[in-house]
């Protein structure tokens, strides 16, 4: 059955999606330039230590990770130069498959939406502009606007402020266990993204379903209210609900 507009709207007026993996198919060229940033710098991390690039972390926060605590201006510099190796093979990368016709469904339906990632600032922009995706979005929140990336849930609460959509009827997608933590204890519904063996994880981590892609989705379909979900790992979560003094 397809729901009236304006049913759809009395459950859910807001989507924000994470960038990396959901709206953009980048994980193997983000695999592959911090494999080749690493090796430069002298780290070789084997596979399973490299997943942790995708759990929806901040450039710092990854940096820190392989390297330790390193003064910021170094950290800057090394993270332009992973970026570097990064923009070499950024042309390889397009919109995850069927997102484009999820967009302009979710537009004609009158469903704002919004990017939440912790990709930085320069790198989101240039990539929503190269895909032509911009005028899809009505807010675009990056690592420059928050202190902390996923599993925090400052980057959604920030998104649906700027929206100025309550948590509560925001619909969040992303393919990281995190990312769906941090969009869940933020308040946010949230649909796991994953074509690999991450589907168990996703739902663990709070997702009411876990997509492969978008083809095909119809926004009728998931954006209606669903059974309650509970996760145990939100119960664990002692992290202060966010205020933006911005």
């Amino acid at each position: 059955m397809t729901l009236p507009i304006d049913k759809l709207g009395a459950a859910i007026r807001a989507v924000v999606f994470d960038m990396d993996g959901v709206l953009i198919d980048s994980h193997p060229a983000h695999l592959a330039a911090w494999q080749e940033f690493l090796c430069s710098v002298g780290v070789q991390a084997p596979h399973s230590e490299l997943l942790f690039i995708l759990e929806g972390r901040t450039r710092g926060e990854i940096l820190r990770h392989f390297l330790g605590e390193l003064p910021e201006p170094e950290l800057s510099q090394l993270g332009r130069r992973k970026d570097e190796i990064f923009r070499a093979l950024e042309s390889s990368i397009g919109s995850f498959p069927g997102v484009l016709g999820f967009l302009r469904e979710l537009q004609r339906l009158g469903i704002d939406c919004g990017i939440a990632t912790s990709a930085s600032e320069i790198r989101t922009a240039s990539t929503i502009e190269r895909l032509g995706l911009g005028g899809f979005f009505d807010t675009v929140i990056t690592a420059a606007d928050v202190v902390a990336g996923k599993p925090h849930p400052h980057v959604y609460q920030l998104a649906c402020q700027k929206m100025s959509v309550p948590p509560s009827r925001a619909l969040a997608f992303d393919d990281a266990p995190a990312g769906v933590l941090a969009a869940r204890m933020a308040g946010l519904r949230c649909v796991g993204v994953s074509s690999n063996a991450m589907t168990q994880a996703l739902l663990d981590a709070g997702a009411e379903q876990v997509i492969p892609n978008f083809v095909d989705l119809q926004p009728q379909a998931i954006l209606s209210s669903p059974p309650p979900i509970t996760c145990s790992h939100l119960s664990n979560c002692q992290i202060e609900p966010f205020s933006n003094q911005g």
